[in-house]
């Protein structure tokens, strides 16, 4: 599933050979539902994530890194739906409840950027939408041409 609206808006937008990512957060529109840990993410993801199966250490660190993959894994998705692949994307504005979660967050965010990261800029925020759950929120930009 693509990056989804959470109200009425585009999830991306494309302008010539640059793709526009709104904020994506770790929601899910059609369920209502917020990532809250390593059991709402598809089996098998959490180890890859820095799940240690130590129940303090996972209950603590588990909401920023599930919702950091989520996150990232929705913007790939849409950025396929868009014609690219997450190397296109050349610029993340990633936005915190905390900024203490940068770490963790950096962690998974170089599992999808292996190679080059994107330029980024990094706010810390009093509140995201749609709930005080969501502690991280990215938008992306990217450079793609248009396959002629």
């Amino acid at each position: 599933m693509t990056a989804t609206p959470l109200a009425r808006y585009s999830a991306w937008k494309r302008r010539g050979d640059f793709i526009f990512l709104s904020g994506v957060v770790a929601a899910d529109p059609t369920t209502g539902t917020i990532v809250s840990g390593f059991s709402d993410l598809p089996e098998g993801v959490g180890p890859t994530i820095g799940q240690t199966g130590e129940f303090s250490v996972d209950a603590k660190d588990g909401p920023i890194l599930s919702q950091t993959w989520f996150v990232f894994d929705r913007i790939r998705m849409t950025m396929e739906e868009a014609g690219g692949g997450m190397e296109d994307v050349f610029k993340l504005v990633q936005y915190f409840r905390n900024l203490s979660d940068f770490p963790r967050f950096n962690q998974v965010r170089k599992l999808f950027f292996p190679d080059k990261p994107p330029v980024s800029t990094v706010v810390e925020v009093s509140a995201m939408m749609p709930s005080d759950d969501i502690l991280v929120e990215v938008e992306a930009t990217a450079w793609c041409p248009v396959k002629r």
